[in-house]
């Protein structure tokens, strides 16, 4: 029976999806506590290994985890494919990311730091893929886009909720504070994926095909094109980690304050994430893809020109309803892609999104720190004119998997 009855049929969840969306929002909380803890753990460490701006080592440590979630997708998603105990593979992922969160309590040096956001970039890895082959599997096409943008609402809120956690932890209780709440949403994350996802792991694959890492046959223009979407929507996303002390100096925030305007991007996505998603099982993938990377060209852009707090914190909320339009769709787009491939490819074909979002993640914070060093505006500007390329990449390369409704007169 639907958990929500008529609104869950209407939603496309069931107990599955309603499961791993309140899991996804607890380890959101958990890692974006970190977002703006970083810049300031690294700030007061004693030494540097490596004798380059900080603004660089910020973005290079901020990057490490994108770029170890993004490397590291391909052989969990052909490693859940092979062996399909994704419940399984989930739950160790986010036990590890977990562990080395209540670690950063013992790093003194930033080394030490870097080598924890590998190890989380490793946990999330594991996550990923097991966890939209999951979402693929308990969905159907016609409600596909609901469902995601359901799941992508659940993580968005962790997401939003998470750095207004951070900085009132840091600012009232210090930094081990936050590393301790970090930890403890993600062992609840554990618990839920344990207690509520229902739904039965397929069989262990026996051919052989289903172990490959690199799988030319499932790469093409219409999968491309929905990973660049995500990666320019991540890497606008993540500009203002790198640069929060100078963020922070401009506006005149603390750590909460510039919580806040962090979080403006994720109450966008919030508030529009299921509306856009459902919109999109009508009008098709393609248009609101298009659509968001438009509105987050400019949004982008006029963040390094912006020295008013509520200027900023609007111009967040726009890139988050920018990105509303991309998240959801995308995904719903890789799960129509993946049910029509074989199911051992499940996991690989949903998860080239996410490694575009991963690398995103990774690519955006270490474009402010070099970008950065040259001019506060430049890294704002260039995303803004990628964004505005990635909707032609789109409009032209990006196919469509829904059949539009015809319109109905009331």
């Amino acid at each position: 029976m639907n958990l929500f009855g008529k609104m869950g049929n209407a939603l496309g969840v069931n107990l599955t999806v309603v499961s791993l969306s309140v899991a996804r929002m607890a380890d959101a909380i958990g890692n974006s506590i970190l977002y703006i803890i970083i810049p300031l753990y690294v700030d007061k460490l004693p030494e540097k290994l490596i004798p380059l701006p900080k603004v660089f080592l910020i973005g290079i440590l901020i990057s490490a985890y994108g770029f170890a979630t993004a490397g590291l997708q391909p052989f969990m998603a052909a490693l859940s494919d092979r062996i399909g105990r994704y419940k399984q593979i989930i739950q160790v992922g986010l036990a590890l990311i977990g562990l080395t969160t209540l670690a950063f309590i013992f790093a003194t040096r930033y080394i030490d730091l870097l080598g924890l956001r590998i190890a989380q970039g490793l946990g999330l890895a594991m996550e990923i893929p097991p966890t939209l082959a999951l979402l693929e599997l308990a969905t159907q096409k016609e409600k596909r886009g609901s469902a995601m943008g359901f799941f992508t609402t659940f993580r968005m809120a962790g997401l939003a909720i998470g750095p207004l956690l951070g900085g009132f932890l840091r600012d009232s209780f210090g930094f081990n504070a936050t590393f301790y709440a970090g930890a403890a949403v993600l062992i609840l994350a554990l618990i839920i994926v344990q207690s509520g996802v229902a739904y039965h792991d397929p069989p262990k694959q026996e051919d052989v095909s289903c172990a490959r890492i690199i799988d030319l046959s499932i790469i093409n223009r219409q999968i491309l094109s929905a990973t660049i979407a995500t990666f320019l929507m991540a890497t606008a996303f993540t500009l203002v980690t790198t640069l929060e002390n100078q963020i922070n100096s401009r506006l005149g925030f603390q750590a909460f304050g510039f919580g806040v305007v962090f979080s403006a991007l994720m109450v966008g996505r919030l508030v529009f994430q299921v509306p856009l998603g459902r919109l999109s099982d009508r009008l098709g993938r393609k248009p609101l893809v298009v659509g968001g990377l438009i509105l987050m060209a400019p949004a982008t852009a006029l963040l390094g020109e912006t020295t008013s707090s509520l200027l900023f914190g609007i111009e967040r909320f726009v890139q988050g309803i920018g990105a509303a339009a991309i998240v959801a769709p995308a995904l719903a787009y890789a799960g129509d892609l993946a049910h029509m491939e074989s199911e051992c490819r499940r996991s690989r074909m949903m998860s080239l999104v996410t490694v575009g979002f991963g690398l995103g993640i990774a690519f955006g914070p270490l474009m402010a720190g070099t970008l950065g060093i040259i001019s506060y505006r430049l890294p704002f500007l260039v995303d803004g004119g990628l964004c505005l390329a990635g909707a032609v990449i789109v409009y032209l390369f990006m196919g469509e998997t829904v059949e539009r409704e015809p319109f109905r007169r009331q």
